[in-house]
């Protein structure tokens, strides 16, 4: 195959974008030059390199203007572009500038509709990766008639959103976990693992804490969020998820598809985020009896019969399709990217 090169927008919120890129990168046949505000991961793949990119939505320091008074979404066409924002201008001109000195065959945006928008104004074919959610607006109609493929991170068999299933472009690869290829280090214990994430959460310490002291019989682990018993990040959660009874989770998709790798039983509580993206994923896992899902964190006292409830779960996680995953998504991207014109 003739070498190609392709562009990838990583969005700075959380890290599940990042995440993302870093399972699918590894099995993109080509280069990859990829834009974002967060800073460059050490082991970012030997396909990839990094361009930092200025943030968009930092106020200005002279006038201390709210952004949001600059007209960001363009009277309703757009999310985010702030009027006459340097940072905002910058960060366009450096990917144009990038992609006119080393052009790019396919640009992958995850996720942004302006970027999506600016990739296609420059004659390139965006490949948006969608998340989950009431995604019926205008400016995401916009994105998604703009854009050459679709990518959707979960099976399409256990949920369509409405808004894509009039799409000819979409294409369901299931859900993308980092551990696709990693095998269960261990027979599972007897404790319980709360996996959080970088997006934030309303579950307040004294809600862990007090989860914690009314369930004695289980060992606690907090990682992703904070919490006695934990740390505030755990790089690797590989083998606490192998190695937990039962994993306590928010229901971002990169959590789902990792908790879905590693097999286990799962308690899930979506989280407040934009379009509603998380409760759609857990209304997803709970029609499909996959996880127990909660809409709210519970009192301290319904904490042991909740968990005996998802120590009884058989879960049949092969229907998120987390095997092959990241290079399904991959082989959409060589296949349009593969050494077009340039």
């Amino acid at each position: 195959m003739t070498p190609f090169r392709v562009g990838w927008y990583i969005h700075h919120h959380g890290q599940g974008h990042l995440t993302r890129l870093m399972a699918i990168a590894p099995h993109v046949a080509g280069d990859i030059v990829c834009f974002s505000s967060l800073p460059e991961p050490v082991d970012l793949p030997d396909n990839c390199t990094w361009v930092l990119l200025e943030r968009d939505d930092s106020l200005d320091a002279k006038s201390g203007e709210p952004l949001h008074d600059r007209d960001p979404a363009a009277g309703g066409l757009l999310h985010w572009a702030p009027l006459l924002h340097g940072g905002h201008r910058r960060r366009l001109t450096a990917i144009a500038t990038v992609l006119d000195a080393s052009p790019v065959t396919a640009f992958v945006v995850d996720v942004s509709v302006e970027v999506t928008l600016f990739a296609r104004l420059l004659g390139i074919p965006p490949i948006l990766i969608t998340q989950p959610g009431d995604r019926d607006d205008d400016p995401h109609h916009l994105a998604f008639r703009a854009a050459s493929r679709i990518i959707a991170p979960w099976p399409g068999d256990l949920f369509q959103p409405n808004h894509l299933k009039a799409l000819s472009n979409v294409v369901y690869v299931g859900g993308i976990t980092r551990f696709d290829s990693r095998s269960p280090s261990s027979a599972r214990g007897t404790g319980v693992l709360l996996l959080g994430g970088a997006g934030g959460s309303a579950v307040s310490e004294a809600s862990i804490a007090a989860a914690i002291d009314a369930t004695p019989g289980y060992d606690w682990t907090v990682a992703g969020t904070t919490g006695r018993n934990g740390s505030a990040w755990l790089s690797d959660p590989w083998d606490a998820l192998c190695n937990a009874e039962v994993v306590v989770a928010w229901a971002g998709q990169n959590s789902i598809a990792d908790i879905a790798a590693a097999g286990a039983r799962a308690v899930v509580f979506p989280q407040d985020r934009p379009f509603e993206e998380q409760a759609q994923s857990a209304k997803a896992l709970k029609k499909s009896g996959l996880a127990i899902v909660e809409s709210v964190w519970p009192a301290a006292a319904a904490w042991p019969a909740l968990l005996q409830r998802a120590r009884s779960l058989q879960p049949e996680w092969s229907r998120w399709r987390t095997s092959g995953a990241a290079k399904r998504a991959a082989l959409e991207i060589t296949s349009l990217a593969g050494g077009g014109p340039q």
